[in-house]
């Protein structure tokens, strides 16, 4: 009932042989009756505004994936598999946090250190490649019910969220990016717990226990007197780095993963999902923020078709003019955060059947700008993407674009640079003079254009099938002339029409 549900909310429709979708507060409910996969999944369906209604997207952005920790045969089970029997010096067996993949727990080695020990659930790699396999399923049954674009966008969800989970449930690859971004983000004034290798398996991490706070305690920031601003201007210059700079991101910042010391320092936590950007998406951000502080929406939607999330042939003016409008509610000082998502979600209604798109790279850099957003609201009041994060972005452009400190270093590269340039234009005139310059094509490009000829081809088929079936008719039978002539000429009518 769940994904039926889904179905008919995505497609507007009020009941389908009388049954109707489930109401938001229960379809919530029964999600996260259904586990880890499928609560997973709902929270990253949360960033499609143009799914789902306001009612809906906010029981999904708030599902949690708390579970009841494992029982003692099960943990014993695990804890017997990962570690010799005399590995810790204490072991708290009382988990101090217990989610869908695994449950953490305190403990302290031989040597002294106090340590937080990620042990996964019994069977749950199992569990999770079966509920792939279930959703998979049910895609291929729903799939011909919608749209073209609808359709690919639910596919690069699902088949995204299956890579990212079955990454997400390996504790070794978990390690892995716990020590990339040590060795990568070292200098970002972001802190990271510290592995312990030795002791590490796919069944278990163990690292340094961070102390701290959840980033949206709000009580126990005003107690410790910490700034929010700064906070948020270091976690957006971060998130700068990785998704425009290095290209390898967290793709799970919910508060529960970002912890904040009494001494106001930003701590990183769980490196399950961890998503690499490919450099052409990079480009086509940077492109996106660059037309939008300059206001230029019609470049901004060429960034966005180049980016993959609106179709190559949305008409651009029009998609420029609903732009324009979500850009002027968003930086409008004078409307409060409840009005702002209601006229935002009135214009977005009346673009409903517009192609848009979730490419595979965009879903979780969507779902990370949702999840940051939503942390400065915690604390600023109609705080909200266009007036509060995109000045700081716009401050970071010049580093995305490579851009150095000083003018001797800018100098010094650019002069580099010239004799590369300089052979690139020889180069270019050779060819112009040779007559073979070459025109590239865009993949969405070539998927437009795949499409318009499978659409020209069907229609051209059924013509010309009705123009042999008639011909067919005119032959055989005296009597059946006029019949024959009737599918003759729809069929001709069809194929010139085309």
């Amino acid at each position: 009932m769940v994904l039926f549900s889904i179905y008919l909310i995505i497609k507007r429709k009020p009941s389908f042989l009388g049954l109707k979708p489930l109401k938001p507060k229960k379809l919530g409910n029964s999600i996260e009756k259904l586990g880890a996969s499928f609560v997973k999944l709902a929270q990253v369906l949360a960033t499609r505004a143009d799914f789902f209604p306001p009612p809906y997207l906010e029981v999904l952005k708030n599902l949690h994936d708390a579970l009841p920790p494992m029982k003692k045969a099960d943990f014993d089970y695990v804890f017997s598999i990962a570690f010799k029997p005399d590995t810790f010096k204490y072991f708290e067996q009382k988990p101090i946090a217990s989610a869908t993949i695994g449950q953490v727990h305190v403990a302290k080695l031989h040597s002294g250190e106090k340590v937080a020990v990620k042990l996964r659930r019994r069977g749950i790699k199992g569990q999770v490649l079966a509920d792939v396999r279930i959703l998979n399923i049910f895609n291929t049954l729903f799939r011909p019910l919608f749209s073209h674009h609808t359709k690919h966008s639910i596919e690069a969800v699902i088949s995204e969220f299956g890579t990212m989970i079955r990454q997400e449930v390996s504790l070794n690859t978990e390690l892995l990016n716990l020590e990339k971004f040590r060795s990568i983000y070292a200098d970002c004034g972001v802190r990271f717990p510290v592995p312990y290798g030795q002791y590490c398996c796919d069944d278990a991490l163990v690292m340094s226990f961070e102390e701290g706070f959840r980033f949206d305690d709000k009580e126990a920031m005003i107690k410790h007197k910490i700034d929010f601003k700064p906070l948020i201007q270091t976690l957006v210059n971060f998130y700068v780095e990785q998704m425009l700079i290095r290209g390898f991101f967290h793709a799970d910042p919910h508060p529960g993963n970002i912890f904040i010391t009494t001494k106001g320092e930003i701590v990183l936590l769980d490196f399950g999902m961890v998503k690499t950007v490919p450099n052409a998406t990079r480009v086509a951000i940077i492109e996106l923020l660059q037309a939008a502080n300059a206001e230029d929406y019609e470049l901004y939607i060429s960034a966005s078709k180049r980016l993959g999330t609106v179709a190559y042939e949305a008409p651009t003016a029009e998609l420029a003019e609903f732009t324009s409008k979500m850009f002027g509610i968003f930086s409008n000082d004078n409307l409060t955060n409840e009005s702002m998502q209601q006229l935002a979600f009135e214009v977005l209604e009346s673009t409903r059947n517009l192609p848009f798109k979730l490419p595979s790279d965009a879903i979780y850099i969507l779902r990370v700008s949702a999840i940051i957003e939503g942390l400065g609201t915690t604390y600023i009041p109609n705080f909200n993407g266009v007036k509060d994060i995109l000045p700081l972005l716009i401050e970071e452009l010049p580093r995305a674009l490579g851009a150095k400190s000083s003018i001797v270093e800018t100098l010094f590269d650019e002069a580099k640079a010239l004799p590369f340039v300089v052979t690139d234009m020889k180069h270019a005139m050779k060819r112009l003079a040779q007559g073979s310059i070459q025109t590239e094509i865009s993949n969405d490009q070539l998927a437009w254009a795949s499409t318009q000829v499978q659409r020209f081809a069907k229609r051209a088929l059924i013509g010309l099938v009705f123009v042999i079936a008639g011909s067919a008719l005119v032959l055989a039978r005296e009597s059946w002339e006029i019949y024959g002539f009737i599918l003759a000429g729809f069929g001709i009518i069809r194929i010139i029409t085309l």
